[in-house]
């Protein structure tokens, strides 16, 4: 298992960096994704003018609940169907969605209600479009190029991200809940445009046999079963942010009100963290490593040290530890992702990408809870420790899996 093989050619890309296609694909998602976080910023803020904090809590995080119920069955869709055409559909759902909400708080305040059926609507929108979108880099560019195409598509979408929620404040002060909508329906209608006129596959992709949707799941089970290397980087994917979730989250915040260092620290470790997100994962471009899979487990060991870092030493070295636990983040996560597209059999690939984002869904209201519980009954510092002992711990079985360490995305010689 030294080399892997594409799919299907349909019709030749060229190389990544001449791959204009795709470069223009990148910028519309980006502006996606900047569309998004705008429209977070915006239901929250709204969120918290009409209801109570408690109500507001639960309407940012309305749209999990049904996402982690449909996100499999997604995955099904996404192994038997046209992909591309599962995410004109939904992106066309979600534009309306918005095109709604907006006309509705036009006519009349807005509700409690009505930021309800947007947080779900749009929370099965995602369940259906995020396992097709995982497969789409498949159908896009070679294996060999995988690396470059994460590395960039994962750099615009964070710039992206950090845009939008930039400017989303602003917005919503000025525009209100129905700007904001208005808005991000805008750049998902580009989206719509670009997917319905541009968007092809280079590659096709074996489609998984037509039967029933929990049957598709049951056999999906089976397959992570049988394959271990595909076990270990949805394994590894999905509990990517398990570790280094709760500590960002709760444990800057905690720390920084410990040792007196005020809201502005944790704005600091904040802002470090994303530019070594976004300088780690553009680094692949330039400086990838022969073997993907090991060189993106070893950045999660140096990870787990990062997150050990943070529980302990004064705020330069948390500032340091902060900006590594990034770094390692978008180095790893393009590596993982790009070996995770390249080696997962393409008809259960819309199902593998499913379970890879139940971690977030599922397990990380867990994580957050146990990290906190620690840090009520136990030295701070105890939680940090745990928690990045584990990650570290975590990585022996990938690293001393020989099919890991051999393991190369680029062309057999």
């Amino acid at each position: 298992m030294s080399a892997v093989t594409d799919p299907e050619e349909i019709v030749a890309p060229p190389p990544f960096r001449r791959d204009r296609l795709v470069h223009a694909w990148i910028g519309v998602k980006a502006l996606s994704d900047a569309g998004d976080a705008l429209w977070t910023i915006a239901l929250a803020w709204t969120a918290v003018q009409v209801a109570s904090p408690a109500v507001a809590g639960l309407i940012v995080a309305a749209g999990t609940v049904p996402r982690a119920v449909i996100l499999l069955f997604g995955g099904v869709i996404a192994d038997r169907a046209d992909p591309r055409r599962i995410m004109l559909v939904f992106n066309v759902l979600r534009v309306g969605v918005l095109v709604a909400v907006a006309l509705w708080v036009l006519a009349t305040p807005p509700t409690v209600s009505v930021l309800l059926f947007a947080a779900i609507a749009f929370g099965v929108c995602d369940a259906f479009y995020e396992p097709s979108a995982g497969t789409i880099a498949r159908q896009l560019v070679r294996a060999v190029d995988l690396p470059s195409y994460g590395a960039a598509a994962q750099t615009a979408s964070r710039l992206g991200t950090m845009g939008g929620a930039a400017i989303g404040g602003f917005i919503v002060a000025h525009a209100g809940l129905a700007g904001s909508a208005s808005v991000n329906a805008l750049t998902f209608t580009l989206v719509v445009a670009f997917i319905a006129i541009w968007l092809r596959p280079r590659f096709r992709l074996t489609r998984a046999e037509k039967e029933s949707a929990l049957r598709g799941i049951a056999r999906g089970f089976a397959h992570l079963a049988e394959n271990p290397t595909t076990r270990t980087l949805v394994i590894a994917l999905s509990g990517l942010n398990l570790a280094v979730g709760p500590a960002i989250g709760i444990g800057l915040a905690l720390r920084a009100h410990a040792e007196g260092w005020g809201a502005q620290a944790v704005g600091l470790f904040e802002a470090l963290l994303g530019l070594g997100a976004a300088l780690g994962a553009i680094s692949v471009a330039k400086w990838r490593p022969s073997h993907e899979a090991r060189g993106g487990f070893r950045a999660l060991v140096l990870q787990g040290a990062g997150i050990i870092a943070l529980g302990i030493g004064p705020a330069w070295s948390v500032a340091v530890a902060a900006f590594v636990i990034g770094a390692t983040a978008g180095y790893a996560s393009v590596l993982l992702s790009a070996t995770f597209s390249a080696t997962v059999d393409t008809a259960y690939l819309g199902r593998m990408s499913s379970l890879t984002r139940l971690g977030d869904d599922c397990l990380m209201p867990l994580a957050m809870a146990g990290f906190g519980a620690l840090a009520s009954s136990t030295a701070l510092w105890v939680p940090f420790a745990l928690f990045g002992g584990a990650m570290m711990a975590l990585m022996i079985l990938p690293l001393s899996n020989r099919a890991f360490r051999s393991l190369s995305l680029r062309p057999a010689v």
